[in-house]
């Protein structure tokens, strides 16, 4: 737990210095990214808790952090006592807007860098202010956290730019840009201004390293009916790069110019239309709903600009046939490399009776994931945790401040890694002992909600919202649940996080229905504070299914499972199993088997752990 005092005091100086009352610091980059790099990590700074997700809300004599259920036992450890934690999603628990709001009664004002605040969120946020008597939202230029932060702040990656052949992304940049340009003058509109890491790197079938885990690169585009600009620091462009971008008639430009381009397109075109309204679209600038405050004052704000889901990421979102070969493909390495990496952990910890930490077994993955073609890195911080860490969902160990794991005790290990050819997220929970009949129960009722959803068939219109519950049906015959999502989309060598589908409660997942070439994960999970977690994960694509009858002459949906790892088998009570779960579960093992068992020809050590792990059951 860090000492907060030092740096709110700043803070707070300079909150008086500019007259602000209220001050938000958002986890989120100018990006609206989801991980970000050091030095945009302004949130974690300011107030000492270190997850992905969650909001600081600092006021001249008080200070709120917001979080998810997946961060409450992380945060309460790591806040201290200058932090309110506000537990999102719990009932007569405010929002960190809500409570931004109530600070701001009594004409008080709230500021925010509006950079990093969407400027739907801007919108909204004004709204609760104003209601709750508060004097109005402040769009700030400067980032007060950055002044505080001056000194010690990490500086701006400098990584370099890679082209992904086409062979991998299967289909050209030239095609890419092509085709939104269609979508665009569908809209009759003038531009669309790219402001997600992702998109940019797809759009233009580039890669970075500027965002751990990420393959992304700070970047910025704009694309109009007639020219295509990409706004990166030219020093992390290759020849190769160059030469890319030259074929596909994109035009570079310094990544700081993108806001006065932005300005200056907008009066361009305003003044066009003025004039003689000819030969340019009449419809609103585009950005993507996730787009910056000050992107969207940049373009005049409301009524010149439209925010929608952005048509790159409806795109992105739906792979094409090599990118579903691809994952395919880095499913079965990245399953052999876990096979080896459980079969080794359980060897060390069994019969050589080995101290072995969180970290190193998490390091030792790597490892035995790096042996494999193509492999570029991993795609999040590995969770690897023992015992009561188990329970904390988005638990992430540190070197030096770890535990040892407990083989009489449930290990969990969600992990994940970057292939040239696609992107995986693993979940698995082990028992190398003896397991607990709670433990046993627990992970079957988990395993149950996994199958179920893995076996749907579905209405072509269907959303991961109207999905969700599949996955949690057994756990709620048991009045048992958990406080996360039950999938995420997930991108191809791209964000292992990725929009706009998903599977869960939350409202984004009814407005895109699942669609063929959807790549998304399928983990339920159960988790008792302080004792033991259970999470499963697979990756799953969804695919168009034959089914007896059509109706509505509606197509109808399904799911094809790309993860290939076993269950734990000594956690499994076949009691509560069906005769179909059980043919399910077996043909799954029968499929791992015949795909990775090639990998272990020589070693006889995982190749016994991985015939023991997927043996058929009655």
């Amino acid at each position: 737990m860090a000492d907060t005092s030092s740096q709110l005091a700043k803070l707070r100086s300079l909150m008086k210095e500019r007259k602000v009352h209220v001050y938000v610091i958002p986890s989120e980059d100018s990006h609206s990214s989801e991980y970000i790099a050091a030095c945009d990590a302004r949130r974690e700074f300011i107030s000492g808790f270190t997850g992905s997700a969650g909001c600081a809300v600092v006021t001249l004599d008080a200070a709120a952090l917001a979080t998810d259920g997946r961060y409450f036992n992380q945060a309460a450890k790591q806040l201290d006592n200058n932090w309110t934690l506000l537990k999102q999603g719990l009932q007569d628990v405010p929002t960190w807007q809500e409570w931004a709001a109530s600070q701001s009664a009594g004409g008080k004002n709230v500021a925010v860098d509006a950079s990093l605040l969407p400027g739907s969120a801007a919108k909204k946020l004004s709204e609760q202010i104003r209601k709750a008597g508060g004097a109005g939202l402040i769009p700030l230029a400067e980032n007060l956290v950055d002044m505080v932060w001056s000194i010690e702040r990490p500086p701006r990656p400098r990584q370099a730019v890679i082209v992904l052949q086409d062979e991998l992304a299967g289909k050209s940049a030239t095609q890419k840009i092509e085709e939104l340009r269609q979508d665009l003058a569908k809209k009759n509109c003038p531009g669309f201004f790219v402001s997600m890491l992702d998109e940019v790197a797809w759009l233009f079938n580039l890669r970075g390293s500027d965002i751990p885990y990420n393959p992304v690169f700070f970047s910025y585009a704009i694309i109009t009916p007639k020219a295509a600009i990409l706004y990166v620091d030219e020093f992390k462009l290759t020849e190769a790069c160059k030469a890319h971008l030259d074929g596909s008639k994109v035009q570079i430009k310094p990544y700081d110019s993108f806001f006065n381009d932005v300005r200056q397109l907008h009066t361009e075109v305003t003044a066009k239309r003025q004039v003689d309204n000819d030969g340019i679209a009449t419809g609103s600038f585009l950005i993507s709903n996730k787009g910056s405050w000050a992107l969207n004052r940049a373009l005049g704000g409301e009524g010149s600009v439209e925010e929608v889901r952005s048509p790159i990421g409806d795109a992105k979102a739906v792979k094409n046939e090599t990118e579903m070969k691809g994952m395919r493909a880095c499913h079965v390495r990245d399953g052999a490399a876990l096979i080896a990496y459980f079969a080794w952990l359980e060897d060390q910890l069994m019969v050589k009776n080995a101290i072995i930490d969180e970290v190193q077994a998490a390091d030792k993955l790597e490892e035995f994931r790096s042996k494999h073609q193509q492999f570029a890195g991993l795609s999040f911080t590995t969770i690897s945790s023992t015992g009561a860490n188990a329970a904390i969902i988005h638990y992430s160990p540190e070197k030096g401040n770890c535990a040892i794991i407990d083989p009489a005790s449930v290990y969990l290990c969600d992990s994940g890694a970057q292939y040239l050819d696609g992107t995986t997220d693993t979940t698995r929970t082990l028992h190398f002992g003896k397991p607990r009949d709670v433990e046993k129960r627990a992970y079957t009722l988990v395993l149950k909600g996994l199958i179920g959803l893995d076996t749907a068939f579905f209405p072509k219109g269907t959303t991961g919202f109207a999905l969700d519950c599949l996955a949690r049906q057994h756990l709620w015959k048991n009045g048992l649940d958990y406080r996360h999502g039950t999938g995420h989309g997930v991108g191809s060598y791209l964000n292992v996080h990725e929009g706009p589908i998903g599977i869960g409660t939350r409202v984004q997942y009814t407005e895109v229905p699942l669609a063929p070439g959807n790549v998304l994960s399928n983990e339920p999970g159960y988790y008792e504070d302080g004792n033991f977690g259970i999470r499963i994960e697979n990756i799953m694509m969804v695919k168009e299914v034959r089914t007896e009858h059509c109706f509505g002459d509606k197509p109808f949906l399904g799911f094809e499972h790309v993860t290939m790892v076993p269950y734990c088998h000594s956690l499994i009570d076949k009691s509560l199993l069906s005769s179909e779960e059980k043919a399910w579960l077996n043909a799954y093992n029968v499929e791992i088997f015949e795909n990775t068992r090639g990998f272990f020809k020589d070693d006889a050590l995982t190749m016994a752990w991985l015939k023991r792990e997927t043996q058929l059951i009655d």
